[in-house]
C-alpha cells in the first residue's frame, strides 16, 4: 500500500521523515507546492484549489491514504478532499488537537500557525469542544524563517519571544505547532520555554496511525516531487531525510485553470 503526503513546501518533510521510520515498508510520494508556498497567506478558495490539484496529481500514482501535511490546507480543503477522493484523507489537526489533550496538566493550550489556520479556528473549535481553554497566534514569519534555514540563533530567537511571549504569559503549559514548517524552530521553542510540552503535528499523525491500525505495506518506495526550484528544499531535505533525490515537476501538471 502507499501514501501520498503534499504541503506547501518544506514542511511537511517533517511527516515523511516521521511516516517513513514508522511505516519503513509503505510506498510514500510527497509532493511539495514549492511554486506557491506558502499558502498560509492565501484565501479560502484558493488553498482548497491547490489542494485538490495537489491531491489529484498524487493520485495518479495510485495512492491507498492521502496525508494533508498542511495545516492551512488541512483547516479549508480536508472536507473537500475527503468528499473527492475514495480514500481515507488524514489532515494533521485532528491528530495534534488529541495530543494535546493527553498531554496538558492545566487545560490552557497554546495554538501557532499561518494566518489563515489561526483564522480558521480549526484547532480552537476542537479543543474547546473537550473544555480547554484556548489561546492562539499567527506567526506569519515563522514560515520564511523556516525556508530560509533560520531556525537557530538570534534572529530565530527574537522573532519566537515576539510570538510566543505573550502566550506563554496566558499560563498555557502546551503549545500545538499548527504548522509542519514548525517543528523545524523547535529546538529554539524549547531551548527559551522548556517547561512547555510541545505537540508536533508530524509525530502525531504517526501516532494517529498506528492508533487507527492503518497499516501500509509495499517495497519502501520514495519518491519526492516539487513544483519549482529551492535551494533551501533541498538543504532541509538533505538534514531531514537524506540523499532522496528530488524531481521537477511543471506546475501546468497540477493547475485546473
Amino acid at each position: 500500500m502507499s501514501i501520498g503526503i503534499f504541503d506547501s513546501g518544506i514542511g511537511g518533510l517533517t511527516v515523511f521523515k516521521e511516516i517513513t521510520k514508522e511505516f519503513p515498508d509503505a510506498d510514500i510520494y510527497y509532493l511539495g507546492d514549492t511554486a506557491r508556498v506558502p499558502y498560509g497567506n492565501k484565501s479560502k478558495e484558493t488553498v482548497i484549489r491547490y489542494s485538490v490539484e495537489a491531491a489529484n496529481y498524487l493520485k495518479s500514482f495510485g495512492i491507498d491514504a492521502l496525508i494533508v501535511a498542511c495545516n492551512t490546507a488541512s483547516s479549508y480543503a480536508i472536507d473537500r478532499l475527503r468528499n473527492a477522493l475514495d480514500i481515507p484523507v488524514i489532515g494533521v489537526v485532528e491528530p495534534g488537537v488529541e495530543v494535546a489533550i493527553r498531554f496538558t496538566k492545566n487545560g490552557k493550550v497554546g495554538v501557532i500557525g499561518t494566518s489563515a489556520t489561526i483564522k480558521s479556528g480549526s484547532y480552537k473549535k476542537l479543543l474547546e469542544k473537550n473544555d480547554m481553554k484556548v489561546y492562539q497566534k499567527p506567526c506569519p514569519l515563522f514560515v520564511p524563517l523556516v525556508e530560509e534555514g533560520i531556525v537557530e540563533g538570534q534572529i530565530a530567537e527574537l522573532v519566537v519571544k515576539e510570538y510566543l511571549d505573550g502566550l506563554v504569559d496566558e499560563g498555557i503549559d502546551t503549545l500545538i505547532l499548527g504548522c509542519t514548517h514548525y517543528p523545524l524552530l523547535k529546538k529554539t521553542i524549547k531551548k527559551l520555554y522548556p517547561q512547555l510540552m510541545i505537540v508536533d503535528s508530524s509525530q502525531a499523525i504517526a501516532e494517529f496511525l498506528h492508533r487507527e491500525k492503518i497499516q501500509f505495506n509495499g517495497t519502501g518506495i520514495r519518491k519526492i516531487y516539487i513544483t519549482d526550484e529551492s535551494e533551501s528544499f533541498e538543504r532541509f531535505k538533505t538534514v531531514l531525510i537524506g540523499d532522496i533525490p528530488l524531481e521537477k515537476i511543471d506546475l501546468s501538471k497540477l493547475c485546473t485553470l
